[in-house]
C-alpha cells in the first residue's frame, strides 16, 4: 500500500544507488521525500504524472490533489511519454529503442481504453454506480461514465478512519441510489465492508487491483491486465 508503506534500509540504500527513479508524483510516495533529501542528487527522478493536472482531493486532506491518474489509460500515455523522455535523457544510446517501445505500448493503451468503453456499455447508465474502500476511482469514473457512490475511507489515502456518522451516510447513499455492491482492492480489511453490506444487502467484491499487480501467474501481472480484470470484475 503506498499511501501507508515505509520505507526499509535496503529500500534506502537501492534508491540512493539508483541511476534513475520513476515515481508516480500527486504526493503519492510522500515516504520517499526525506529519502531523496538525503540522497546526493546524482538520480535522473522521473515523475510519471507530469504535465497532467490531478482531480481535486475530495476529503481536501491531499493539496497535490487525487494521485491515483493511472486508472485512466488516457493519463498513462502521459506517463509513458514522460518515462520514454527521462530514459532518453539518461540513456540516449538507448533512445531509439525507448521511442519504438513507446509507441507500440501507447498503441496498446488506446486500444485498451476503445475496449473499456465497449465493455461499459454494457452496463445501464443507471447501474453505473461505485462504493469503494477509499476514494480511488475517480479518474475511471470520469473517463467511463460512473458515479462514485461513497467510500467507506473518506479519503484518498487508507490511513483515514470513518466516524459513525460517516458510515451511516454511505449506508444511506448505497440505499437511496440502488449501489449493486462495494469494490475493494485485495488486501483490504472486511471487517467494515462486509458489515455495511449485510446492512444494505449488498454484494461485497474484493478482488480488485489497483496499487499493485498480482504475481505472473495472478489475473494482474500486468498493467493492461490489472485494468481488464477490474473492468471484467466491475462489469458484471
Amino acid at each position: 500500500d503506498p499511501h501507508a508503506y515505509q520505507a526499509s534500509h535496503d529500500d534506502v540504500v537501492m534508491i540512493s544507488e539508483a541511476d534513475i527513479l520513476i515515481v508516480n508524483g500527486a504526493n503519492l510516495e510522500a515516504f520517499m521525500s526525506p529519502i531523496l533529501q538525503n540522497a546526493d542528487g546524482r538520480q535522473v527522478v522521473i515523475q510519471a504524472s507530469a504535465g497532467l493536472t490531478p482531480l481535486p482531493d475530495p476529503s481536501g486532506q491531499n493539496p497535490a490533489g487525487d494521485p491515483h491518474l493511472w486508472l485512466d489509460p488516457n493519463n498513462v500515455v502521459r506517463y509513458v511519454e514522460n518515462i520514454h523522455a527521462g530514459l532518453s535523457q539518461a540513456d540516449p544510446a538507448g533512445a531509439s529503442v525507448y521511442t519504438e517501445n513507446a509507441q507500440r505500448y501507447i498503441g496498446d493503451l488506446q486500444t485498451l481504453d476503445s475496449w473499456i468503453v465497449s465493455q461499459v456499455q454494457d452496463v445501464p447508465q443507471a447501474r453505473r454506480l461505485l462504493v469503494t474502500n477509499h476514494e480511488t476511482f475517480g479518474y475511471f469514473a470520469k473517463r467511463y461514465g460512473f458515479t462514485i457512490v461513497g467510500a467507506i475511507l473518506p479519503s484518498i489515502t487508507t490511513g483515514a478512519a470513518p466516524s459513525a456518522q460517516e458510515l451511516a451516510v454511505l449506508v444511506r447513499q448505497i440505499r437511496s441510489t440502488g449501489a449493486p455492491a462495494i469494490f475493494l482492492e485485495t488486501g483490504t480489511s472486511l471487517q467494515l465492508p462486509e458489515q455495511i453490506g449485510s446492512e444494505t444487502g449488498v454484494k461485497v467484491v474484493s478482488d480488485l487491483y489497483t496499487h499493485g499487480l498480482s504475481g505472473p501467474d495472478g489475473p494482474a501481472a500486468t498493467y493492461i491486465d490489472m485494468m481488464m480484470h477490474n473492468v471484467y470484475v466491475i462489469c458484471e
